[in-house]
């Protein structure tokens, strides 16, 4: 389960730096730097480097491919440990991984359609959508993995409410990391409002760009708001500080992202911090969706995650099947 764990973390690391990677290329008009040559760059799988925009394409493209590459290493992986308890199975790194290769194979099918169409609003959408489904499929496969905080969310350690509530976070993050790519695509969308907190409209931007900039920020708000609440309650209550843990990180990373906006926003958007914008914005889906998984598994009684014989002695397992340690129950 070590080697998987390994794996699935060195997958998620180069899913992380392939996406932000992706909004440089976007930041910075860099989409065609190859053309509508696809998947080689003007008819070659080497090109001179000789423009910064075809630098940055080709890149990202050869990042993609390394993503590919590690992503079916995982899966192969995994496979042939599939008689292992934890990997093979509902539940199991075996399913994680084949989500994670079906999104990769899917969002790298749309990076085609971006270059073949000229990078359309709706193609760039969804193929940065489906590459927010990869990072957390691979997300999902190293916390079955027992990583990311997988080995301490025992059963029975977290309330429904809370389960409930990592859930409205998660949905929300998602909603704002998809509403932040729009917003970046769409013309205008980006320098739509010209102040922080408040829009400060600017009167040259069109009626469409302006709103998909305020639907963006009311659910960032309320995405703040939401984790002032989730964390305040849970220290309250006896929870599982795994879950805990990740809750204060995905709130931190929220508050992060609305200090940077403002920066972002104060400074007349430089495209170093529209950049860092993009990967926090990322960091924030990605702790979100980690603090839900958390919260349903700790959740969840014993008898789910191992043994019934366990779950009638009430004593919690791990990813690994492995029993807790003494004093991990409630």
């Amino acid at each position: 389960m070590k080697a998987l764990r390994r794996l699935s973390y060195a997958a998620l690391g180069v899913a992380y730096v392939h996406l932000v990677f992706g909004a440089l290329v976007r930041i910075t008009g860099s989409g065609m730097g190859c053309g509508d040559h696809w998947p080689k760059c003007h008819g070659e799988w080497f090109p001179p480097m000789n423009r910064p925009d075809l630098v940055i394409e080709i890149s990202h493209r050869w990042l993609a491919a390394l993503l590919v590459v590690a992503i079916f290493g995982l899966l192969a992986a995994a496979f042939a440990r599939r008689r292992t308890p934890g990997v093979g199975g509902p539940g199991g790194v075996l399913r994680g991984a084949s989500l994670a290769a079906g999104a990769v194979v899917a969002a790298a099918g749309f990076g085609a359609i971006t270059v073949k169409f000229v990078n359309p609003t709706w193609a760039t959408v969804v193929h940065w959508t489906l590459a927010m489904v990869v990072i957390a499929a691979l997300a999902m496969t190293a916390l079955r993995a027992g990583g990311l905080g997988g080995e301490r969310a025992y059963g029975g350690t977290a309330s429904g409410r809370t389960v409930r509530a990592a859930t409205a976070a998660a949905a929300l993050a998602f909603a704002a990391v998809v509403l932040g790519g729009l917003t970046a695509k769409v013309p205008d969308g980006a320098v739509a409002c010209l102040s922080f907190p408040l829009c400060g409209t600017n009167p040259a931007a069109a009626t469409g760009a302006v709103h998909t900039q305020m639907t963006h920020r009311v659910i960032a708000f309320l995405l703040f708001f939401h984790y002032a609440g989730i964390v305040l309650r849970m220290r309250r209550r006896v929870e599982s500080p795994a879950v805990l843990r990740a809750a204060v990180i995905a709130a931190g990373a929220v508050v992060l992202q609305l200090l940077v906006a403002g920066a972002m926003i104060g400074m007349k958007l430089p495209a170093p911090l529209r950049s860092l914008h993009e990967a926090v914005g990322v960091a924030i889906w990605l702790s979100s969706f980690v603090f839900a998984l958390l919260a349903r598994r700790a959740a969840r009684p014993p008898a789910v995650l191992g043994d019934p014989v366990r779950a009638r002695t009430g004593t919690p397992w791990t990813l690994a099947g492995e029993a807790a340690p003494a004093g991990s129950a409630r």
